[in-house]
């Protein structure tokens, strides 16, 4: 295997799909009213339209007063009074409609029997909310979070990307931070599946981009952790979308590559990477960029002649597809299983690094293994990119998205066991992941005790054993 590979390989990993999963903290839930800047006004009876207008405030304020000292049966008796005569309130906040979705969640929990009655009185509420303030993308919005939060299985994932889209629209292309992490995951989820456009992504990323770009620069006090938690999530979540060719541009490949690192002083791994990257974006040969590389290139790389230089140009020129099927092509021709487990192990890097195709990635990486007993790269490879996946898995942060660092872990363990060369590393990743797995308060929560058999869905699909950070 000739040093080109094996030092680009090496970059890839540390570089190019460094692990993004987070420290617990909640998630971007909706507040119970709209923005103020945006707050809708209903078309709906409020208090002023109500017979008694005082007494259909008094009933307002004594049901919420109810709530707080958890009395259900008599905030909901004056709840239904106050719905019935005036659902909007003082017409400009869905306080008795969200308190409505309240009280029936709050029924369906103490009473499963009624589970599927109460839900359907919930999504009744939101379509009449959604009728008393028009104009307005929050209840929409809103209720897509509920459909793709608590009720992923009453309509189909692309029915809710509707929703959140209809949303956005609503609210003139500028999308509440609410909507942003789930409407990112259904995006990228349903664009790599081809049922939404490629054109019609790359309008919405953008959307998504700016948004969260004047959110941060504009948020206030608690909001901002909002926006923190959306920052870390949405932007990860879209590298996904890397996978298609052409759907970033150029200026996108050169901002996250090649600008700000010094060509000169670049080693071959660098060097080798940020080529290929701006090759993928399609940028043309005359830009500058190219000319600068090559001539690094040629002092610190030796890429050298051989069977495998087809496939390593391919690579290095950024037709990543090309490339894996190149080396799928090349093996049944190596004799030597190091050698061939070598190649079996790059194709891996390649869906995993560039095609961000998890679970191909894995069985490439589990045919390297078993090529060559003893060797810890394939399942340092795993692990890796186990712990690349809580936005994948979760919302970024909280307990969905820190429990795959468990399975993570095991992968490094087990390489560690078996390949000294590769102790090092795997200690110093099981030590920054460890801080990451979910608290001991959030085992508690869930009934979940350490050292507990535990199994880990999402596309992992692994048992592994709970472990909480110290």
């Amino acid at each position: 295997m000739n040093r080109f590979l094996l030092s680009f390989f090496a970059f890839v990993l540390l570089f190019g799909c460094t692990p993004k999963t987070t420290q617990q903290t909640t998630e971007t839930k909706p507040t119970p009213k709209p923005n103020p800047t945006t707050k809708p006004k209903s078309i709906c009876p409020t208090f002023d339209d109500a017979p008694n207008p005082e007494q259909a405030l008094e009933n307002f304020v004594l049901y919420r007063d109810f709530l707080k000292a958890n009395d259900w049966k008599g905030a909901f008796e004056l709840w239904q009074k106050v719905y019935k005569e005036a659902p909007a309130a003082d017409g400009q906040r869905s306080t008795v409609f969200t308190d409505g979705i309240k009280f029936y969640e709050h029924f369906m929990a103490a009473d499963t029997t009624k589970k599927e009655e109460y839900v359907t009185k919930v999504f009744k509420l939101y379509d009449d909310m959604e009728k008393c303030y028009p104009d307005s993308g929050y209840v929409t919005g809103l209720k897509a979070f509920d459909y793709f939060f608590k009720y992923p299985d009453r309509i189909s994932k692309l029915e809710q990307y509707k929703l959140f889209k209809k949303s956005i629209e609503m609210d003139g292309g500028e999308p509440r931070y609410f909507v942003l992490n789930p409407f990112t995951a259904l995006l990228v989820d349903l664009t790599l599946d081809e049922k939404v456009p490629v054109a019609e992504a790359q309008k919405y990323q953008k959307i998504i981009r700016d948004a969260i770009e004047k959110g941060q620069a504009n948020c206030q006090g608690k909001e901002c952790e909002n926006w923190a938690i959306i920052a870390e999530y949405a932007p990860a979540r879209l590298e996904a979308l890397e996978s298609i060719e052409g759907f970033y541009n150029c200026t996108y490949y050169k901002a996250k590559y090649y600008d700000g690192f010094d060509a000169a002083a670049a080693d071959c791994e660098t060097l080798t990477n940020v080529y290929s990257r701006l090759k993928w974006g399609q940028c043309p040969d005359t830009d500058a960029a190219f000319a600068v590389l090559q001539e690094a290139m040629k002092k610190s790389c030796d890429t050298g002649p051989g069977p495998l230089q087809v496939c390593n140009e391919l690579l290095r020129d950024g037709k990543y597809r090309q490339a894996a099927d190149c080396y799928e092509e090349l093996l049944p021709k190596i004799n030597d299983n190091a050698q061939k487990a070598q190649v079996t192990l790059i194709i891996a890097k390649i869906y995993y690094a560039y095609l961000k195709n998890f679970s191909r990635a894995r069985q490439y990486a589990q045919q390297a293994a078993k090529l060559r007993p003893g060797w810890g790269d394939p399942y340092m490879l795993i692990g890796t990119m186990y712990a690349s996946s809580g936005p994948i898995c979760g919302p970024g942060r909280g307990w969905d998205s820190q429990i795959v660092t468990w399975p993570a872990i095991d992968k490094w363990q087990y390489a560690k066991s078996i390949d000294a060369g590769v102790a090092n590393q795997a200690n110093k990743l099981i030590g920054q992941y460890t801080q990451y797995m979910p608290s001991v308060e959030d085992g508690f929560q869930r009934g979940i005790k350490e050292g507990s058999s535990f199994y880990v869905g999402c596309w992992i699909q692994e048992n592994t054993t709970v472990r909480f950070a110290k």
